[in-house]
């Protein structure tokens, strides 16, 4: 879609990146974070390539092998590095002990690990999606040894 003035509007403050969650203080952590391990466009774009997104480490592996079609395409970029930060935090918070999700007071999700660190992982796919590195099962290899 080409629209005329939103792409001059980005050239002069440059693409969003990120993503927010916002949620009533009663809600349950489970139900963040299934709502944060959708990533549909990242399991399609997976499924196309032939890659099943298992939230394993192998996977995270498996997706550092797809051909990234994606660069070229200014409007999916933004979005499925989002995806590919929060399948990574995904996949960190259900296999690595003590991982959890946390939600700063801004809506940015994290991954708080025990150790009290906090990964950016929405950073992480973001310059992933971008430039193929840091290699997303290398950021979970990192974590997973802590």
């Amino acid at each position: 879609m080409n629209i005329p003035f939103l792409g001059n509007w980005r050239k002069k403050r440059g693409r969003a990146r990120g993503v927010a969650v916002f949620f009533e203080g009663g809600t349950d952590a489970s139900a963040v974070a299934q709502l944060l391990s959708e990533c549909e466009l990242l399991r399609s774009q997976a499924e196309d390539a032939g890659v099943e997104l298992d939230d394993s480490a192998a996977s995270l592996e498996a997706l550092d092998q797809v051909v990234p079609r994606w660069r070229d395409d200014e409007e999916i970029l933004p979005w499925l590095g989002n995806d590919a930060g929060l399948y990574l935090g995904t996949v960190i918070v259900r296999t690595v002990p003590g991982a959890a999700w946390e939600i700063w007071p801004n809506g940015h999700p994290v991954v708080r690990l025990s150790s009290g660190r906090e990964l950016d992982v929405v950073a992480d796919g973001h310059t992933w999606a971008s430039t193929g590195a840091p290699e997303l099962s290398h950021v979970y290899a990192e974590v997973a040894e802590v």
